[in-house]
């Protein structure tokens, strides 16, 4: 099989008077929706940032970014806001620990297992599994891999896994970056197993998918593609650099497409990206079914990333990767939720990108806190 990357490539705003009520021109009636609200009792704690920490002399401690107010706001928006009536609402599940072999070792379940008999653990820089983490993690996975199979059994060709805690970076043997359990991971082999032939895994998250890609890294059945901050490793828990230079390994040489970008890349760089170097890796890896990794910290206001995505962006990133869909595993498509951590843009943010993947002819929402304009440098930068 040829590798879909043989060579590395060089990598408007918002309607102002959006129609609340514009005529449905998508093709996809509605969007379905994987959702359990057990989610919300993984407790990250309060600190300076995501440390943890208090340094005795604040006032004011913040919530971790990670917490669960981001997450009940994603609930609200797609409950309650406009558009509400394209969305059917689904009751997740927790895996089974059989279920997580398929991705994570038998040693890593049992560190994790272990640590949630203890009432809690730092497992990684910023990443704490506190009482109630370990249940809120097995939903997330189970969640995933329930939206995956109401597709795979062609209950509906789009499914969105709203899911906490996020896992794109959850390697098979360890935890990072927030993240225990690789959801998207999971779905993704749930799907290989189901009898599907080639899976493409796109990823805007504005850190990079380290753990799906480590997952994959020696398999020509899954391309993993990154858009993301040029951020580099963290350390232990993140070896990887996420450079364009990590390509795979073995069979998989080939199959892992990073794509850092500068800071401040926003809307228009974003689509660049994408139309020069992921729509053509798609098509010529041809997948039969496809997953979408988003979170909303590559957005303007978000204070995780510095990648100044608007709803605009998030908007056209959803109508472009629908159209891949539709184009090569028969509209296809599952969604599943990382980061984000601006508790109200994520929300919006979120909003947007479906209205994309529903395709609708003007947005739903305007954008209500407008935002910085692009690097203009950024947008066509090589990468």
């Amino acid at each position: 099989m040829a590798s879909p990357i043989e060579a590395v490539v060089s990598p408007p705003n918002p309607n102002p008077n959006p129609n609340p009520n514009p005529p449905p021109s998508h093709k996809k009636e509605c969007i379905h929706v994987f959702w359990h609200e057990g989610m919300l009792k993984h407790d990250t704690g309060r600190g300076v940032f995501d440390t943890g920490m208090d340094p005795g002399f604040l006032d004011v401690l913040e919530n971790h970014p990670e917490n669960s107010d981001r997450v009940k706001n994603m609930v609200s928006i797609l409950r309650r806001g406009p558009i509400a009536p394209f969305i059917s609402w689904h009751q997740g599940r927790p895996a089974l620990t059989s279920e997580l072999l398929s991705f994570h070792t038998q040693e890593y379940i049992n560190e994790l297992v272990e640590a949630d008999k203890e009432q809690g653990k730092i497992i990684c820089s910023g990443t704490f599994l506190n009482p109630g983490s370990w249940d809120a993690a097995l939903l997330a996975a189970g969640t995933t891999t329930s939206a995956m199979k109401h597709i795979l059994d062609g209950h509906g060709k789009t499914a969105y896994a709203l899911v906490r805690p996020p896992g794109h970076h959850a390697q098979p043997t360890q935890a990072d970056g927030y993240c225990f359990l690789n959801n998207a991971g999971l779905a993704v082999q749930l799907a290989l197993d189901s009898g599907r032939n080639k899976v493409a895994v796109i990823d805007i998250d504005v850190h990079y998918g380290n753990g799906t890609a480590e997952g994959f890294y020696c398999s020509d059945k899954v391309l993993t593609i990154s858009l993301h901050m040029n951020h580099g490793t963290w350390g232990p828990s993140h070896p990887q650099n996420g450079t364009v230079d990590e390509l795979g390994e073995g069979k998989g040489f080939g199959y892992n497409l990073n794509i850092p970008l500068p800071n401040g890349t926003g809307d228009k760089g974003y689509l660049h990206a994408i139309t020069e170097l992921v729509v053509p890796a798609i098509e010529k890896f041809e997948p039969d079914m496809m997953v979408l990794v988003i979170g909303q910290d590559s957005s303007a206001f978000d204070p995780n990333g510095r990648q100044c995505l608007t709803m605009e962006g998030y908007r056209r990133i959803g109508k472009r990767v629908c159209e891949m869909a539709e184009r090569h595993s028969d509209g296809c498509l599952l969604i599943v939720q990382e980061g984000g951590y601006h508790v109200t843009y994520s929300a919006y943010c979120l909003h947007a990108t479906l209205e994309g993947v529903l395709n609708f002819p003007v947005p739903l929402l305007s954008d209500p806190i407008a935002y910085y304009p692009d690097n203009e440098s950024s947008s066509s930068v090589a990468v």
